[in-house]
């Protein structure tokens, strides 16, 4: 006969549960969604992949069942971190709220050792990963973008992974408004600018500025112009603050 527990002590308990969310379209993202999970190894210093399967509930979220279930005295936490990819779309991994790095390469987390008698010492809530348009997202038609690249403004070199953002708000409601994407391994970016920017003088043209951001302290700015700047290859230079 199958022993059945309460959900924080049996098989079924996750130390980490993860909602990949689709920023462009506004909604939660199941299909497609493809993790890979690594264990620090103190030892080593190093990550290390690990083959344990993630499974997905019906409610879209991505959970690592028994993950930390270890028996016996003794058993001390461990860190995992989840790597997330998707097609044309690029993982935010600092959480809400959190100042952005482009060298963090996953969603860290801590996995308390419990067994069948002894639940964990702490509770796991869902957490909400981003997914962010990359340079290769299909925007649909009708989809105003603007393209570009993010260098150091000393070295020149590209800076892959990097934050880049227009925001504003709108004339007629005053709502506020957001569009982020992050770039490629070459530095290269693709952002849509679906609302409508600041009016200039002169010509009818819509003024948006757009941020780059590799780490705290390291940023860039760059004001464009549309429609005049739509077909111009944009360059974000980011310097130390």
């Amino acid at each position: 006969m199958t022993r059945f527990h309460p959900v924080e002590t049996s098989v079924l308990y996750s130390p980490a549960w993860f909602v990949p969310f689709d920023e462009f379209a506004q909604r939660a993202r199941a299909a497609d969604v493809v993790t890979a999970l690594d264990r620090f190894d103190p030892g080593e210093n190093a990550w290390v992949p690990q083959d344990t399967t993630a499974i997905r509930t019906p409610s879209a979220a991505i959970a690592y069942p028994e993950l930390g279930r270890r028996r016996g005295p003794g058993a001390e936490p461990e860190r995992f971190r989840v790597r997330f990819a998707a097609i044309g779309l690029a993982p935010l991994y600092p959480a809400d709220g959190a100042d952005f790095d482009a060298a963090v390469a996953g969603v860290e987390f801590v996995a308390h050792p419990y067994d069948d008698v002894s639940p964990p010492a702490v509770r796991s809530e869902p957490r909400l990963v981003r997914l962010l348009p990359g340079v290769a997202f299909p925007y649909g038609p009708g989809i105003r973008t603007v393209y570009g690249v993010v260098v150091d403004a000393v070295t020149r070199a590209p800076v892959a992974n990097a934050l880049v953002e227009a925001r504003g708000t709108t004339s007629r409601d005053g709502i506020a408004w957001l569009e982020r994407t992050l770039t490629g391994q070459g530095g290269a970016f693709r952002l849509a600018l679906r609302w409508e920017g600041e009016l200039v003088t002169g010509p009818p043209e819509q003024l948006f500025h757009l941020t780059a951001t590799e780490r705290p302290g390291r940023t860039g700015a760059l004001d464009v112009r549309l429609p005049t700047g739509r077909d111009r290859r944009h360059v974000i230079e980011i310097v130390r603050q």
